[in-house]
């Protein structure tokens, strides 16, 4: 027996991902309903040989509806998720609209999959920040290991994550250049093509952007309050994947050949280091993967206990669509959607 599911934001750069990703999965469904914005009405997508044709979200019937995945942006979510979490469907929500919310879980399966338990309160469970996602999928099993006290990480981030207007401007600013000039910047404060912007979205009043300030809570809200973090997020020429240099500082001493063979055994992670010219992942290799790769493992001479870390991952697969399915898959191995839940 299968689900009915209900993906939102079906036109979007994640919303296909996760039609993608259902499919690739084999994410046991009876019926699929691709949901966009009225004037989207129509719009067809595809999952595996069939074509769907966009339903308007204001008109859609949710209350048959097994699981939702959302991905149309904060404002819709925070206006909507709740009333459909109280229907028969769990919302799983790709926004920031919820992620922060005391009754809302936020969930990476590797990392703390029992709080999954807890989406009964609001109906919704919500999907992290894409940086935060692949962040805590590589310190969760140090952690448990040998305790960390303290991460600076800096993120390399690729436009695909500021959606599909941000990855046309950047194809279009870089071929402008070559041509007539570019243009003046639109989605991005300055240009993005051969360059990089240590920017992303709203600055704070203690100087650090809001971006930075997710990296922070949700880190603290998924894994352990105790961890200190700082962040800085940099918008980088690079149409998919983010890359992420991070600095740890733990308890205890972790040797890196210690630190390696941990990581190469953790779930959802693969590790590619050698010390030797292309013995790295990069963004380009991680596109369409699943995994969160890990390289450059190494000590941090200069704290007691320290190493530092190169992590990469396809922000559109592990990111976002990926991660929101596997909290599905999670749910129904744990009998907690639809018929099961009540059962």
């Amino acid at each position: 027996m299968g689900y009915r599911v209900a993906v939102v934001g079906a036109t979007g750069a994640v919303g296909r991902e996760l039609m993608a990703v259902l499919e690739e999965v084999n994410f046991p469904l009876d019926d699929i309903h691709a949901i966009a914005s009225r004037s989207s009405k129509g719009v067809e997508v595809s999952y595996a040989d069939r074509i769907l044709r966009c339903e308007d979200f204001e008109q859609f019937d949710f209350s048959g509806v097994d699981v939702v995945l959302m991905s149309a942006g904060a404002d819709l979510s925070r206006q909507h998720a709740e009333r459909i979490g109280r229907t028969a469907a769990v919302v799983i929500d790709n926004s920031s609209a919820w992620r922060m919310h005391p009754q809302v879980p936020l969930v990476v399966p590797e990392v703390n999959p029992d709080a999954v338990d807890g989406f009964r309160a609001k109906g919704i469970i919500a999907n992290p920040n894409c940086s935060t996602i692949q962040l805590v999928t590589a310190l969760k099993p140090l952690h448990d290991e040998a305790r960390i006290k303290r991460v600076v990480v800096s993120t390399y981030q690729s436009v695909s994550g500021a959606g599909k207007p941000a990855m046309d401007e950047l194809w279009e600013t870089t071929k402008g250049l070559f041509v007539l000039g570019a243009d003046q910047p639109k989605h991005f404060t300055k240009q993005i093509a051969f360059n990089v912007i240590p920017h992303i979205d709203d600055f704070l009043p203690d100087g650090a952007t809001k971006e930075e300030w997710k990296m922070t809570a949700e880190t603290q809200k998924i894994l352990d309050p105790s961890i200190q973090l700082t962040a800085t997020c940099v918008r980088v020429p690079v149409f998919v994947g983010h890359s992420e240099a991070v600095n740890i500082e733990f308890e205890t001493e972790m040797d890196e050949d210690e630190a390696r063979e941990i990581l190469r055994e953790a779930p959802g992670v693969q590790v590619i280091d050698k010390r030797e010219d292309g013995g790295y992942i990069t963004p380009v290799e991680a596109v369409g993967e699943f995994s969160v790769y890990v390289s450059r493992i190494r000590r941090d001479p200069t704290v007691e206990h320290g190493l530092n870390l190169w992590v990469v991952s396809d922000n559109l697969r592990k990111g976002a669509a990926l991660n929101a399915v596997q909290i599905a898959q999670l749910l129904d191995d744990r009998g907690l959607i639809g018929g099961k839940a009540a059962a």
